[in-house]
């Protein structure tokens, strides 16, 4: 069903209508057969394709209902690359924040999961701030009811879910404190997505749906770098009630596949914005509301629709000209134009960001991650224009191209590419900058203020950030009384890793004007505007890499 090209449509059309006929009592071939018509109604050969896919998803509740009433094993729809098929549950320990959300959002169709509920004794630390002489039991009795406390204690027309979520609400810490205090107790939420939330039914609205008529674009096809210097594709700024729903889906799609990106978690639903690359693609685009920022890199993420259909995601953690990137295209949609998808992608931040040079880590290329070193991770970057940034490794992948440019048929074992996915990758646009952050990584930045702080401080962070705050302040001439808390919050984090620079006092007026417009733009409304005044200080620059490449 994924080959295209004249005459496909009619192979195609064939095998569909033979499947829509035929009774799946095996979880694991309606499954097969689910993720064909998603494939199928994100790249279409033709309408009519289009409408018998549609019209088999709006009733697939049907298929699978009629599994579990044979009584078929059906544990096969909680693994995670095809988690969130209609009439199915996702059950996790979700986070607070997507906790919350759903509780708000889909009242109805979550609930905890007791079940798989391990650690009592993270109820008995938490619960009696709710539960009034709950510590009666919990502090000195074994196999404590706690669900029958629980539903005592709710009462009648209140889910148990909607009560301990009130209660948490109702405690009067901060945001960020009541996350942690949830999270440790690891509840498991069982989530019942409806069809329009499931991957089944879950689509944007298109105007025009794109027909793959002819063969997919290959990535042989592809120049990474004619792609990052094309012009620039249009971008159009959402309304802030958009934002939102754009968000909720992406929140939405990616609950049902068990993953949660900070991105969509924390998203600005008054920084979103859309864009079309073509062939059916649209990109929305969105950054994190400031309180909810890293205190350095600038974070960024996408999701990506094809037709309307949900088909990977993207994000980028940026500081300076160079953007750590994570890329993902969904299982069921891997044979879709990766690398087409992916050069676009990065071509879209490098105009929105300046950034120009693109980072993988070696989780990305199969570090202690099978998954990647199954599917080639590894050379699918390489191919594309990516080299590795250690020296060894760049000298094995060498020797691996010589043997395959000599024997046609060499594959590399699974052995050199665990190997080879030991570091990280990059590609640089900028030719002149080539090697500058191959040593490079924030957590040497975060590594040499502990030591700082350990040395100097008696490991105190309130010491060190004070400390740090007075003398940067001083430095940089800055009057802490006229700045905004958002502002100051930031400078805090930016103060450890400026008073990490010995000669700071010493730099230029304009120097050091430029550094506390990058540490006010970090507080602002879109990181974009600070990614580029970093962009526009080589001192800070050089600094920072120095920083952040030394490994003692």
């Amino acid at each position: 069903m994924r080959r295209f090209g004249p005459g496909e449509d009619k192979r195609v059309e064939r095998i569909l209508v033979r499947l829509t006929s035929r009774k799946f009592d095996d979880a694991e071939a309606l499954i097969r057969f689910h993720e064909s018509l998603l494939f199928l109604r994100a790249y279409p050969h033709s309408p009519r394709i289009l409408r018998i896919v549609e019209r088999e998803l709006a009733s697939f509740a049907e298929r699978v209902e009629l599994l579990e009433n044979i009584g078929c094993d059906t544990s096969a729809f909680l693994h995670p690359d095809i988690s969130g098929i209609t009439n199915t549950a996702v059950i996790d320990t979700f986070s607070y924040n997507i906790v919350r959300w759903l509780w708000k959002r889909h009242p109805a169709q979550v609930k905890f999961y007791w079940d798989w509920f391990e650690d009592e004794n993270r109820l008995a630390a938490t619960w009696p701030r709710f539960v009034p002489l709950l510590e009666e039991d919990a502090f000195v009795e074994a196999n404590v009811p706690y669900v029958d406390w629980l539903s005592a204690a709710r009462g009648r027309g209140t889910s148990e879910l909607a009560w301990l979520m009130q209660r948490f609400e109702s405690l009067s810490l901060t945001d960020q404190e009541r996350s942690e205090l949830y999270d440790s107790l690891k509840l498991y939420v069982r989530w019942t997505p409806s069809f329009k939330s499931s991957r089944t039914g879950m689509k944007l609205p298109v105007r025009e749906v794109y027909y793959h008529r002819q063969p997919l674009i290959q990535r042989r096809d592809i120049s990474l770098r004619n792609e990052l210097e094309s012009p620039p594709t249009a971008l159009t700024k959402l309304s802030a009630r958009s934002g939102q729903a754009i968000l909720d889906m992406m929140r939405e799609t990616s609950t049902v596949r068990y993953r949660e990106l900070y991105g969509f978690t924390h998203g600005d639903a008054k920084r979103v914005f859309r864009t079309s690359v073509g062939r059916g693609v649209e990109l929305f685009m969105v950054g994190v509301s400031p309180g909810q920022r890293l205190p350095l890199r600038a974070y960024h993420a996408a999701m990506i629709f094809k037709n309307g259909v949900p088909v990977g995601y993207f994000e980028g953690l940026s500081l300076f000209e160079r953007m750590e990137s994570g890329f993902n295209l969904y299982y069921s949609f891997r044979d879709g134009e990766t690398a087409w998808m992916y050069a676009r992608t990065l071509s879209i931040f490098r105009h929105l960001l300046g950034v120009t040079a693109f980072s993988l880590d070696p989780y990305q290329i199969g570090y202690e991650n099978e998954e990647g070193i199954e599917s080639g991770a590894f050379w699918f970057y390489r191919k594309t224009g990516f080299r590795p940034t250690r020296p060894e490794l760049l000298e094995l992948t060498l020797a691996e191209e010589r043997k395959m440019s000599r024997r046609s048929a060499y594959r590399t074992s699974k052995a050199v590419l665990r190997r080879l996915a030991g570091g990280p990758m990059i590609f640089e646009l900028d030719e002149s900058k080539i090697g500058d952050w191959d040593r490079f990584q924030v957590r040497h930045l975060g590594l040499a203020v502990q030591r700082r702080m350990a040395a100097r401080f008696d490991g105190d962070a309130k010491k060190i950030r004070a400390g740090s705050v007075e003398k940067v302040a001083r430095a940089l001439g800055i009057r802490l009384r006229e700045w905004r808390e958002v502002e100051l919050s930031v400078l805090s984090d930016f103060a450890v890793v400026l008073d990490l620079i010995p000669d700071l006092n010493r730099w230029s007026d304009s120097e050091k004007q430029a550094v506390l417009r990058i540490v006010q733009a970090k507080a602002g409304a879109d990181e974009a505007r600070y990614l580029k005044l970093m962009q526009g200080h080589p001192r800070l620059r050089k600094e920072m890499i120095k920083l952040g490449s030394e490994t003692i």
